[in-house]
């Protein structure tokens, strides 16, 4: 077996004109074989009926066994013999002597008759034409012309003749129909299999879709697939340039600190605000990392969630006080809103608890001085498809949709569906001392309960961020 597709191809095309070629020949070595003893019984029916006068008025003359022996004479030339043939249907020489064989003459036969077919005399098959002298009485019933059997050789030799034909047909046809089948798909699996050695050293444009059906689906799956490869290294050039930001200001300020409170410079009320900055500093680094590690770990499944009963509007009443101070501080007042008749939902305490602090604590990064921050719980129905903005869209559900508003310059156009990515920052209002991994994490909680989190922009100004909590949990890890 070739090991290439196009020596498969191709050598599957010469099986199968072979075997054509075996059918085709012996279909036609069959009707020819019957073709041509029917013309041999047909030749000796029309010597049966053109002596048959002549043999009439030999039985009239009394000289019947001279007349039969004078035509087996002058037929013998052409390899044809006569026989007589008993009442009984065995065959017998013009003198007397068995020949070997039968015929089976049919008893309705009437004199003048003539059967023809075939039969096998002395172990030889061969072709024959009786006339019928007489229906019953003593002496010969028929005289039988007979001839060797040359069907299957004629037939032979013409399939033979005719079969050199059909070879070349079927290599004129056959061979360029093999090679433009194999080069339609060897060449684009060849141009696949090149892309794929290609692939790790980088992009590439798409491959065209050409071939068959199922190469194009491979084509344009290898094309998905590449696109979502280069799509991951931009995602993760963002992410390393991302953190090579956030790791450098408090990295600058704690060297800076540190050389200063080293070589004298900060002594006394100075010494200690560099000591404050620099532990300031090293809390957001731990905070970075352990918010790192928690978005793996979640991806990981090994976070566990406890989920038990909760209830939405203590949830957000709670969320507001615990953060009214700094928003006092802020110059931002924020409030707490319930839709009417909000169910209870099965979650992870601690989990939805950080979800509404990472939401709150960026939306106070955005909210202006005076402005307004809005908790919000309402029931919704999960059918509205994961990703969709809940604005507008509440109504008795089996879902909890908790969200967190405000009043500030809201999401740059186009960036709505970036808003959850790790370190993406897409307005500087909602840059400052947030990690960038915020809403990554609220993301990542709310998947882990079979939820979603989405994001949108209000009019006229003002942007909702929230998540959608299916009433029971559809996907549940467990407690460690």
């Amino acid at each position: 077996m070739p090991r290439s597709l196009t020596g498969r191809i191709v050598a599957a095309f010469v099986v199968v004109g072979l075997a054509v070629m075996l059918a085709v020949g012996a279909a036609t070595f069959v009707a020819l074989r019957t073709l041509h003893s029917e013309a041999a019984q047909a030749g000796l029916a029309d010597i049966a009926d053109s002596l048959l006068p002549q043999v009439r008025q030999s039985i009239v003359d009394g000289d019947f066994r001279g007349t039969i022996e004078e035509v087996r004479v002058r037929l013998a030339r052409g390899g044809t013999d006569v026989l007589l043939v008993t009442a009984d249907g065995l065959l017998i020489n013009l003198n007397g002597s068995p020949a070997g064989g039968s015929l089976g003459l049919d008893a309705a036969t009437a004199r003048g008759d003539v059967v023809q077919g075939a039969a096998v005399i002395d172990d030889e098959r061969v072709v024959y034409a009786a006339t019928i002298l007489r229906a019953r009485g003593t002496g010969p019933r028929a005289v039988a012309f007979v001839q060797p059997d040359r069907s299957g050789a004629q037939a032979l030799a013409d399939v033979g003749r005719s079969l050199p034909l059909v070879l070349l047909v079927g290599l004129a046809v056959g061979g360029p129909l093999a090679i433009l089948l194999a080069r339609s798909v060897g060449r684009p699996l060849r141009r696949l299999a090149s892309a794929t050695a290609d692939l790790p050293a980088g992009a590439h444009d798409p491959l065209p879709l050409a071939g068959p059906t199922e190469v194009r689906e491979l084509t344009e799956r290898f094309n998905a697939m590449a696109a979502e490869l280069e799509g991951g290294r931009a995602r993760e050039r963002e992410l390393l340039a991302n953190l090579r930001h956030d790791l450098r200001t408090p990295l600058t300020v704690i060297s800076g600190f540190a050389a200063a409170l080293g070589d004298g410079t900060a002594t006394g009320p100075d010494a200690e605000r560099a000591a404050a900055a620099i532990a300031d500093e090293a809390e957001r680094l731990e905070r970075l990392v352990a918010e790192l590690g928690t978005i793996e770990a979640l991806r990981e499944g090994s976070a566990g969630l406890r989920p038990e009963q909760l209830d939405p509007a203590a949830l957000i009443a709670t969320t507001a006080e615990r953060f009214g101070t700094r928003a006092e501080a802020a110059g931002v007042t924020i409030e707490a809103v319930t839709g009417d008749a909000v169910p209870s939902f099965a979650a992870d305490r601690v989990a939805v608890e950080r979800i509404l602090a990472n939401l709150v604590e960026n939306a106070l990064r955005s909210a202006p001085t005076g402005g307004h921050v809005w908790l919000d719980a309402r029931a919704v129905r999960s059918a509205m498809g994961k990703g969709a903005g809940v604005g507008g869209a509440y109504g008795g559900g089996d879902a909890v949709a908790l969200s967190v508003s405000d009043d500030g310059p809201g999401f740059p156009p186009g960036t709505t569906d970036r808003a959850f990515e790790r370190f993406f920052r897409a307005d500087p209002a909602r840059t400052g001392s947030g990690s960038g991994l915020g809403l990554a994490i609220v993301r990542e909680l709310a998947e882990a309960h079979g939820g979603w989190a989405y994001a949108e922009n209000l009019a006229p100004r003002g942007a909702r961020v929230g998540v959608v909590l299916p009433l029971v949990p559809s996907v549940t890890t467990s407690a460690t």
